[in-house]
Formats: structure tokens, sequence, C-alpha cells
């Protein structure tokens, strides 16, 4: 994939199969439990997205702090800094379905 193509060592005419307009997404959990470790060597092809599981208290925590911060920066009225609970608890809401 790296390389945009293989080589087919039994086409002597053509030998050179080149990838076009294709795109590979692959999904993993730990190893264990009938999930195998993949080899560096492997990993080297992909981009690797890790996420950690948090306890709703934490992430309540974390959209409170980057909102608060948004709503400073922002100028907003009273009004809307009021909201910042409800926000919080629909991003929370938001968040787990995805």
């Amino acid at each position: 994939m790296d390389q945009g193509g293989w080589y087919d060592r039994k086409d002597n005419k053509h030998p050179f199969r080149q990838i076009e307009d294709c795109m590979v997404i692959c999904a993993m959990g730990p190893p264990g439990g009938g999930k195998s470790f993949i080899t560096p060597r492997f990993q080297r092809h992909f981009n690797l997205v890790g996420f950690a599981n948090f306890e709703d208290s934490m992430m309540k925590q974390i959209f409170g702090t980057i909102l608060r911060w948004y709503f400073k920066e922002g100028d907003f009225k009273d009004e809307v800094l009021n909201m910042e609970a409800k926000l919080v608890k629909a991003t929370l809401t938001f968040y787990k379905q995805i």
C-alpha cells in the first residue's frame, strides 16, 4: 500500500499491480481475549488513534473546563452563561451516543 502497489511474479508482461482509489480503515481492541498483537512493522502503515475511557465525572470536568474557557473568550451574555451545566450534560449525552 505504501508503495502504490505490488509486483505480481506470475505476470511477466505487466508485473507491477498498481493500487488506485483505495482507502483502508481498520479498527481493533487491545490484544487478548482472541485478539492478536500486531507488530510494529505492520503498524507503521497506519495512523494510530487511541481513546481512553473516562468516568462521567471526569468527562463533565473536561467539557466544563473547555466550555468555561470558550464562554470567557467569547464575551457571551448571562443567559447563555447560565446554560453551562445543561450544555455540558447535552455534550456528554451526545459523546456517549457517538
